[in-house]
């Protein structure tokens, strides 16, 4: 301001200062620095907003508590709720594993994160309570409680002792479904594309494909519950995969605890594999049908992926810590010496076969990965998550082509269509389509279901799909002009009429 002043007192006769038009500005400049000091408060007490809502440290809580804090029973539980799943089985980001009690002591590339009496200089406590970077778990995930920082805290200055006994898994005891409980969480098409397999609830049915007839139901004839009451049904709990054998002889289902391998022409069951830990929820067999893999495992533990002998049922493989969690898709390489897998750990993963070696991994999908499928010159493998999207990854570059689809919620199924660029996917929004994995583009659309979608299938030819979710009902499609053929109910339910 007086450099402004001393420019207006200056004689005409030493001649302005600025020229006329530079001058007539001042006023202007003046306003804006006017406004400028004015508004400077607001702008730090915005900055200041700003610094108050960045991450905050967990608060600290003084436990009231006078027996020993335990790994097993007070730390543990809190590490596989808001730990392991970066940090355990095959994901040990920054090369920390806390899956056990020996590796969580032993550190990671940051060193160890535990000094036994000492929480207050434990990187565990100070990135946990996030008072140090890097904070744990990420700023997008949920954080710790006051409560449970605590006990971390006190279990560390009372020693850290180790577990005295492993945490026992709660046994889990089976009851049988309601037959109100029929929702359809699999089913396949036959590869002559003669015949479609269901399984609503704990049931599998059987139709031909030319007008949606009944054919038969899958029965074990030896299912008894916890009482020994017998059970009329294919297992126990829910089916929730279906595949059939590449030559339709056989049909394997998947369930609690449970594979099941069926005669597909007589529906009589031909061998049951057991010794799973949890549900098996995807099925697939080899090109050439002498190999199957099954997947699954319980949700934040170690993903359970296998591979069999399809004839005699021998395990050939249990691929050991290959998801961090629940493995929800599996299929094998063209030439059936590689088997892709893709897990709730958000990671696509391939592995040889039969060894079981790890070979590559494929992370960009921002939630579960929920199914694979490799197309048929087995250059490329299309992944869909429960991110809503579809991506596709060069195998041997390693590294992600393109991401598409228009789904609004999870793609819950991916299925290659026989030997082309397509495939069928379904989704949590009801929607069934087709899509080209060499550009993205999208397909015929299939519609009329009304509810979430968990399963969809399609001949080898492309001619014959299939769809059904919770509504409890398989729509079963031309797969040449879209045409509904018929919408398919367990046998004795009333099927929804066909729209004209």
């Amino acid at each position: 301001m007086r450099f402004f002043l001393m420019t207006q007192t200056r004689s005409a006769s030493e001649g302005p200062l600025f020229p006329r038009w530079w001058s007539s500005l001042f006023p202007r400049l003046r306003f804006g620095l006017v406004c400028l000091l004015a508004a400077l408060p607001g702008l730090l007490l915005g900055q200041e907003t700003k610094s108050k809502s960045a991450i905050q440290p967990i608060a600290i809580v003084k436990l009231d508590r006078k027996e020993p804090v335990t790994y097993e029973k007070d730390v543990e539980p809190i590490l596989v709720n808001k730990c392991q799943t970066c940090h355990s089985g095959s994901v040990t980001e920054a090369k920390l594993d806390m899956g056990t009690y020996e590796s969580l002591m032993k550190g990671g590339k940051r060193g160890k994160p535990i000094v036994p009496g000492h929480a207050a200089d434990s990187l565990l406590v100070k990135s946990a309570g996030r008072t140090q970077k890097p904070f744990m778990p990420p700023k997008s995930e949920e954080p710790l409680t006051p409560q449970e920082l605590a006990l971390i805290k006190l279990w560390i200055d009372q020693g850290a002792r180790p577990p005295a006994m492993q945490r026992e898994k709660a046994k889990v005891i089976l009851t049988g479904l309601p037959l109100s409980v029929h929702p359809v969480r699999a089913l396949a098409v036959s590869p002559d594309k003669s015949a479609i397999a269901a399984g609503w609830g704990n049931q599998i049915h059987v139709y031909e494909t030319a007008k949606g007839a009944y054919l038969r139901s899958l029965i074990d004839p030896d299912l008894k519950v916890q009482d020994s009451k017998p059970v009329k049904a294919a297992h126990i709990a829910m089916v929730d995969a279906l595949a059939y054998s590449p030559n339709g002889k056989v049909l394997a289902s998947g369930s609690f605890q449970e594979v099941i391998l069926w005669d597909a022409p007589t529906g009589r069951l031909r061998k049951k594999l057991t010794g799973f830990a949890d549900k098996v929820v995807t099925l697939a067999f080899s090109a050439d049908g002498k190999m199957l893999a099954t997947g699954g495992g319980a949700p934040t533990q170690d993903g359970e992926i296998k591979v069999f002998d399809a004839a005699g049922g021998n395990l050939i493989v249990d691929i050991k810590n290959g998801h961090s969690d629940t493995g929800f898709g599996v299929c094998f390489s063209p030439d059936g010496q590689k088997l892709g897998t893709c897990g709730a750990d958000k990671f696509v993963k391939v592995f040889e076969i039969p060894s079981g070696k790890f070979l590559k991994s494929f992370e960009g999908h921002t939630h579960h990965v929920l199914d694979v499928g490799w197309r048929a010159d087995g250059k490329l493998l299309a992944s869909a998550g429960a991110d809503n999207v579809i991506k596709v990854w060069d195998y041997e570059k390693g590294e992600q082509v393109r991401t598409f689809g228009n789904h609004t919620k999870q793609v819950t199924r991916l299925v290659f269509k026989g030997k082309t660029s397509e495939i069928l996917t379904c989704s949590g929004d009801s929607v069934v389509r087709f899509w080209n994995v060499d550009n993205g583009g999208g397909g015929m659309a299939f519609g009329g279901n009304k509810d979430f979608l968990y399963a969809v299938g399609v001949s080898p030819d492309g001619q014959v799909v299939a769809a059904g979710g919770e509504e409890g009902v398989v729509r079963l499609y031309n797969g040449g002009n879209g045409q509904l053929i018929k919408a398919l109910a367990p046998p004795g339910a009333e099927a929804p009429p066909k729209k004209k």
